[in-house]
């Protein structure tokens, strides 16, 4: 298992990626979710260091990063495409949340509404083989985490987007996040998170989807599977219009075949953009939400906001970890303008992101990482 893969360590309020990898190329395929306790994590991570076998290409196999789903989104956001982000949520004391809060920062995240508390950090470990199979071991039992009675309205006030990722085990925090956010006139997107969650919680998903609080939701291609009964042969598009009954927009990403959309009765399928090397899938889904938020905070047509999720979708798995680098974002960007795309307007950028705790009336889009 470790002679031919990787690791993926995610810690943080939406967790933290630490990527260890063996051998140079992975393709999209299936992943797995199983929880485990800490003793259990740390002999994982014990394992995988004792086999860790030297990189092909002269780059570190480890990295360590601030990450996880919806922090993923919000940082994409915000670095590559200049939209006020922010994070609702908690991290513990420890070194991996001083890590999470000092690389969003850096990322231009807004974190005036992140409460540190006393205790641990979420972490995941995530190991990743040659064909990009990954097997995820989340450890969040012992995690620090907001109750539902942490939310103030104050939080939402001035933004346009909750950004949320379905969690079985934090529903009263969602449920409640929402609430508040839709007394602020706030939309509501909604990660479907892993199959794993859709085929054990759907029909507290469909519950949730039967509120009509989600504007927008996204689910990949095996979450759509199981949305609609879990059969092996099944047609994307029939999930489509499942999510479409309760959602004014409903995505469903379908890796190197592209994406498919809808928005009222205007249904459109794009392809995946440009010729991206595949290096790791982690976060291509996270960013492919990240590119099609920015569109809609700038009111384009469904077609290109797809357009703009693909070729930022496309940007994040051209190297380790859910975070986009320099050098991608810039791939991004010729992809986007060969594309003839709205490019981001990035000059003020540096500005805003240090002077968004005074512009709470210009906030985009929010995170809720309980």
């Amino acid at each position: 298992m470790y002679m031919e893969g990787g690791l993926t360590l995610l810690k943080g309020p939406g967790k933290e990626f630490c990527n260890i990898r063996f051998g140079s190329e992975f393709h999209t395929s299936l992943y797995f979710v199983m929880q485990v306790c800490i003793e259990e994590l740390n002999y994982i991570l014990a394992e995988v260091n004792a086999h860790i076998l030297p990189s092909r290409d002269d780059l570190s196999p480890i990295r360590t990063i601030a990450g996880g789903s919806v922090a993923n989104t919000i940082r994409g956001l915000s670095a590559g495409f200049g939209i006020s982000t922010g994070i609702i949520g908690a991290c513990g004391d420890d070194s991996q949340g001083h890590l999470f809060v000092s690389n969003m920062s850096f990322s231009g995240v807004d974190l005036t509404r992140l409460r540190t508390k006393k205790g641990h950090t979420a972490q995941c470990a995530c190991l990743v083989d040659a064909s990009g199979n990954r097997t995820m071991r989340p450890c969040l039992s012992s995690a620090v985490k907001l109750q539902a009675n942490d939310f103030k309205r104050e939080d939402f006030k001035g933004s346009k987007w909750l950004v949320v990722r379905y969690a079985r085990q934090n529903m009263e925090q969602i449920l409640e996040a929402i609430r508040i956010a839709k007394q602020e006139g706030l939309l509501v997107s909604l990660d479907l998170a892993s199959f794993e969650m859709v085929r054990d919680y759907r029909l507290q998903l469909i519950d949730l989807l039967e509120t009509g609080n989600i504007d927008l939701c996204f689910a990949n291609e095996d979450e759509a599977r199981e949305l609609i009964g879990g059969e092996l042969t099944f047609d994307p598009e029939e999930a489509l219009g499942f999510l479409g009954e309760y959602c004014k927009w409903a995505v469903v990403t379908l890796a190197s075949k592209g994406c498919i959309a809808k928005h009222g009765k205007q249904v459109v399928e794009v392809a995946a953009t440009g010729e991206s090397k595949a290096v790791d899938a982690t976060g291509a889904g996270d960013l492919f939400a990240s590119g099609f938020l920015y569109g809609l905070v700038k009111g384009l047509p469904l077609e290109e906001c797809c357009k703009v999720g693909a070729c930022s979708g496309g940007s994040v798995v051209r190297a380790l970890g859910g975070e986009v680098r320099p050098e991608n974002w810039q791939w991004m960007y010729k992809q986007m303008h060969a594309s003839h795309l709205v490019l981001p307007d990035l000059s003020n950028s540096t500005e805003e992101f240090t002077t968004q705790a005074s512009k709470k009336e210009k906030q985009d889009c929010w995170t809720d990482c309980c």
